[in-house]
């Protein structure tokens, strides 16, 4: 299936990028937070624009 080596590859490459993911989010918190305020009204809009079609298609085919 996989060789040893393969297998300790893909569990280093793993561990690597997690560790690389981790400290670039951490880097960049400051401006994320700063850039994307009102991000999460940006998705409650869409979640009730999409509950709101749900209801409307459930009224037009009843």
């Amino acid at each position: 299936m996989f060789s040893e080596g393969q297998i300790i590859f893909a569990f280093l490459f793993i561990i690597i990028f997690s560790i690389i993911i981790f400290l670039s989010y951490k880097k960049d918190i400051k401006f994320l937070n700063s850039t994307y305020k009102g991000v999460k009204w940006v998705l409650v809009g869409f979640v009730v624009f999409f509950i709101l079609l749900v209801y409307l298609k459930s009224l037009v085919n009843a």
